[in-house]
């Protein structure tokens, strides 16, 4: 009886294990108590844009999610990643969002409208880390067009990806796949290193509008 039981067990260890090693997860916003406000807890907040945090752990469409606001402010949450994703194993960043109000008027292209309803940014740290970090940032803008890519024409350290525009989408929950590695090289003509942090951001401060998303677990897989 002893070796019946122990075959299935072994069998769902090494289940696991493989399980867990083709996904590392980010952000995954249910072990937060419903109605949780501000910045989360193992996230750290930025300190520009005037950042009003108004974040809030939320239950939508059955499951537990971030729910960001912004009303002419800039607020954006980061979190270490440094040694826990291996971009050779797992080099697809996965996540689900839903925006369901774009900042007006808003276009990532110039600096003077640079706001975005939804943005995940993924960070490779260089000293000093002002003017030589890498980041590519994911973004729904409210103009350019799908699938652009080009410097942020007010921080020369950030790239943008345009992964969706405009409200034809809005209301929508979308789960969106971005293989970093090949974006990384598309952008900088090498190979990545393993990156250092994920950012999620919400702006409508260059616009002076507002702008409002959720977003959902955010995470590396294989491909």
């Amino acid at each position: 009886m002893r070796k019946i039981f122990l075959l299935p067990v072994s069998l769902v260890l090494a289940a696991v294990a493989a399980w867990a090693a083709d996904s590392i997860v980010v952000a995954d916003w249910s072990q937060y108590p419903l109605g949780t406000r501000g910045i989360p807890e193992g996230w750290k907040g930025g300190d520009w844009g005037s950042p009003k945090y108004d974040f809030a752990i939320a239950e939508v469409d059955g499951q537990r999610v971030l729910h960001l606001k912004s009303e002419g402010d800039s607020s954006t949450i980061g979190r270490d990643i440094k040694g826990k994703v291996n971009l050779k194993q797992t080099p697809v960043l996965e996540w689900r969002w839903k925006v369901t109000k774009l900042p007006r008027g808003a276009d990532a292209r110039k600096s003077a409208t640079d706001d975005e309803a939804g943005q995940i940014y993924v960070t490779w740290p260089r000293f000093p880390e002002a003017v030589r970090s890498r980041i590519i940032g994911y973004i729904w803008d409210t103009t350019a067009p799908v699938g652009s890519i080009f410097k942020s024409d007010k921080t020369g350290t950030v790239t943008y990806v345009v992964v969706e525009s405009g409200s034809a989408k809005l209301g929508q929950w979308i789960t969106e796949h971005r293989n970093v590695v090949e974006d990384f090289k598309k952008i900088h003509g090498a190979e990545p290193e393993n990156p250092g942090a994920v950012s999620i951001s919400i702006d409508s401060d260059d616009t002076r509008s507002s702008a409002e998303a959720f977003v959902g677990p955010v995470l590396f897989r294989r491909p």
